[in-house]
This record gives C-alpha cells, structure tokens and sequence, in this order.
C-alpha cells in the first residue's frame, strides 16, 4: 500500500496548552482533495498551521511520508497578510522561489520567465507593476496563488481560499486547484460552503475541536453529522484542563 501523504497521531494542538484540535488521528492520501469543514471554532486554522510547522503538537505527531518534509505551500486566511506592505505584485509572486534562492538570491531571467507565466495564469499580467495594496480582494488572491504555483510544493494548504472573493476569481482558483490535484498533489482547503464542497471536493474532514468524520464527502456531510459537529462545538469547554505536552523523542 501507498504510505499516506500526512498522518495525524493521536494529535493535539493549541495554545498556551489548551486544545484546539484534540487528539485527532487520520491518514491523508497522497492525491486526495480534501475539504476540511467544520463550525467556527472548530480546529480548522489550527490544523493547517500544525501541519504547516508553525504550531508544535501539545501531543501527538503529524508525519509526513518519506520525501515530503519541507514540501508544503501554505497559504494562511487572506486577514494575515498585511497588504499596505511596499511591495510589487511581481516581487509578492516572486516570493514563492524562496526555497530555490533563499533570502538574498539573485531572481536571475530564467526565474523571471517564470513569474511572468505564473501571473499570465492567474490574469495578472498587466498588473505586475502594482503595489499590493492597490488590488481588489479578488486580485490579491489570484496574486497569491500565483505565488503557491512557484512553490510547486507536492502538499498544498489551502486557509479559506474562497472567503470574501468575487465568483468570477471562485471559479478560476477552483480550475486551478483541480488541476493540481490532476497532478497528484495532496491539498486540505478549509472552506464554509457545504455546496462548493460537495460540487467540488471528493473527501472531507469534519472537525470540532475532534474528529467527527473523515471520508467520502456525501458520507461525511450528513445532516446527523453536520449536527454532531454543531452539537461538539456548542459543548466545548473553554475551561478545561490543561495537555500535558509530552517529552521529546
């Protein structure tokens, strides 16, 4: 059998000790599509960010299969970007070269080419020259997915990627997401749209703080489970004990 793209044990995570998401274990394909749904509050930016490295599990291990570590694009809620920043549309998508050039690399004609052709694929083009903060939401959304195209990570993290954006911009970035799971790659995309999920998404992972289900779309987007989830996330209890974090190994 193929070993799984990502491997959640028995996972915790939170902050300043108290869960966010609690001891979730699930294996992620390699190639799935994955929406991973659930009530406000329930997890869903919290397991990205794990994943991503940028939360250390309270418990528990996120495994990646051989080959993978260091391979994911994540692209956060569009709130964390600061678009007064002074930068360019071209230099923002340039950005996603930093695993080939780090920091202080030379963007030499080559890697240019293909910036140009990644803001060409997003409808970009003639806006290359812009500062960020000149773009509409919708704009600055096609920017940064023609940033995750540079990454060209085999794992894609997708933090509510249709929030707030005009059809039009839904529907491009949604062709481009099934061309990368053409491809073969692994993508998790939070979304609050039952409807675009179930259109769009062959699996999905409910969440609530716990695992409520993960599978199939049309069996995990029941009513009776779309119910648990609500039910879960209505009971949490804000004050509950702290995890113990365990000790490294």
């Amino acid at each position: 059998m193929t070993a799984p793209a990502l491997r959640f044990e028995n996972l915790t995570l939170g902050y300043e000790r108290h869960p966010a998401v609690h001891h979730l274990s699930a294996d992620i394909p390699a190639g799935a599509l994955v929406a991973v749904a659930g009530p406000n509050g329930a997890g869903k930016s919290t397991l990205l960010k794990g994943i991503a490295g940028e939360l250390r599990p309270l418990a528990g291990h996120i495994r990646l299969s051989e080959g993978k570590s260091g391979q994911i694009a994540y692209m956060p809620q569009r709130s964390e970007l600061d678009a007064s920043f002074p930068v360019t549309v071209f230099d923002m998508v340039a950005m996603g070269l930093w695993r080939e050039i780090g920091a202080f690399g030379r963007l030499d004609a080559a890697r240019r080419t293909r910036v140009a052709a990644a803001l060409e694929t997003l409808a970009l083009s003639a806006f290359a020259a812009r500062p960020i903060g000149s773009l509409s939401g919708g704009q600055l959304q096609r920017a940064r997915f023609a940033r995750l195209i540079l990454q060209d990570a085999p794992i894609v993290l997708l933090d509510e990627p249709f929030a707030a954006i005009d059809a039009r911009t839904v529907e491009d970035l949604l062709r481009l997401i099934l061309q990368w799971h053409d491809e073969g790659r692994t993508i998790l995309a939070v979304s609050h749209d039952m409807e675009q999920v179930r259109r769009h998404f062959p699996d999905c992972l409910l969440l609530a703080r716990e695992l409520v289900a993960f599978g199939s779309t049309g069996a995990v987007l029941t009513e009776a489970l779309l119910a648990r989830a609500r039910h879960l996330s209505e009971a949490f209890d804000e004050h509950a004990p702290e995890c113990e974090r365990p000790e490294a190994v």
